[in-house]
């Protein structure tokens, strides 16, 4: 009975890994969240997918995070009804869906200057190379690969323990 608990524990363990595997994301790369990064370029080279986390890294005081609500709304930087705004320096941001988010900075002038970014987030299981390899970082997109690689490979093994149980 105890290798039966034992053997319980495991595979419970391995049912919560996918919150601690999932890909956490620094917006910018390198660069970080700066009005000096290209982050049409750097959001192309990337593929975000459901679960993943998006982290935002910024001098607090100098900088912010503001979600909109709508494409329009981030064309022309209208930051006055936005659905979150954060300030921490170090926010965090959970893509739990499928869909297009946007996010700007609420630093007067920022969003103008081009510190905003379009977020499309695909199903978990979409294929994980971008669209345009090209841009993206090395770095990065290899991190969020091996945290999928790392979660599939323990889903199976927990697979395998669930049939051994039954055998």
């Amino acid at each position: 009975m105890g290798r039966k608990n034992t053997i319980l524990l495991v595979l419970i363990a391995a049912l919560f890994a996918k919150e601690a595997l999932a890909a956490q994301i620094d917006v910018g790369g390198s660069q970080g969240w700066d009005e000096s990064t290209d982050f049409n370029t750097w959001s192309s080279g990337q593929t975000f997918k459901v679960g993943d986390q998006l982290v935002f890294k910024y001098s607090s005081g100098l900088h912010s995070v503001v979600e909109l609500g709508s494409e329009s709304d981030f064309k022309s930087c209208d930051i006055s009804n936005p659905v979150n705004s954060m300030s921490s320096g170090n926010d965090v941001v959970k893509l739990n869906k499928p869909g297009t988010r946007y996010f700007t900075c609420g630093t007067a002038g920022h969003c103008a200057q081009g510190m905003k970014v379009k977020i499309t987030t695909v199903a978990g299981n979409a294929p994980s190379t971008p669209s345009s390899s090209s841009s993206s970082s090395p770095s990065s997109t290899s991190a969020a690969s091996a945290s999928r690689v790392g979660f599939t490979v323990s889903g199976m093994l927990a697979f395998a323990m669930l049939i051994v149980l039954r055998i």
